[in-house]
């Protein structure tokens, strides 16, 4: 087990620091509803990883391991590709970053977070991390990692719901300070959201570059070994 979450935690670290999740829950935060609707919102974002991790876990564990404890060759394969997949997108990302980061526009949905009710800020929630381009890969391949290492059921669900905690500290963290913050609280996360949104773009093709490179050492070790 230790071993799976050596593989795992990297991928988990990717997730949490996404910057638009972050950036959509200080907005819903400063909503009227903000104290419900964060909460709602981080529901639904655990749910969703937890949601995408347990189809893999199911996938994988049957025919994952091989006879010798090893991950399958589609595994390999799997990591393979969602490493291109990264490395090719981060790249372009970067490409496309703005030159200024003060010009960085944030995506239109954004604007409509104050109008939307609890059920649709749950399903926001939802979406931005098991339909996220970055999160879904991410969350797919700790999924395949740790169905095909083998482990006890157990072990699995516990390799999961420790992946689904780490990738789930970017939303915790402006939530812990929206609750326990007090008075700075708006101001500390105002200027999180100044941050994340200027360099949203640069951020997200570095981790995007950087996972992918890891996925695919990973995923030549497995089909080489």
């Amino acid at each position: 087990m230790g071993r799976v979450l050596g593989d795992v935690l990297g991928l988990a670290a990717g997730v949490a620091i996404s910057p638009l999740p972050i950036i959509a829950i200080i907005l819903i935060l400063a909503t009227p509803r903000g104290r419900l609707n964060g909460v709602l919102f981080t529901v639904g974002w655990i749910l969703g990883l937890a949601a995408l991790g347990a189809v893999m876990l199911a996938i994988a564990s049957p025919a994952g391991a091989s006879a010798h404890n090893h991950p399958a060759t589609w595994v390999g394969v799997l990591k393979l590709a969602l490493g291109v997949f990264l490395v090719l997108f981060g790249a372009r990302l970067w490409h496309r970053r703005p030159k200024d980061p003060s010009q960085a526009q944030l995506p239109k949905w954004m604007g409509a977070i104050d109008r939307l009710t609890p059920v649709k800020v749950f399903a926001l929630g939802l979406a931005l991390a098991a339909l996220n381009a970055k999160n879904a890969p991410l969350t797919i391949a700790a999924g395949a990692a740790i169905g095909s290492a083998g482990l006890p059921v157990g072990q699995q669900i516990a390799s999961l719901a420790i992946f689904v905690l780490i990738a789930t500290l970017g939303l915790l963290a402006p939530l812990g300070v929206f609750l326990l913050g007090g008075e700075r609280a708006k101001t500390t996360l105002g200027n999180w959201k100044d941050w994340a949104a200027q360099h949203n773009v640069a951020v997200m093709a570095a981790l995007f570059f950087v996972l992918g490179l890891k996925l695919l050492g990973e995923g030549i070790s497995l089909l080489t070994s």
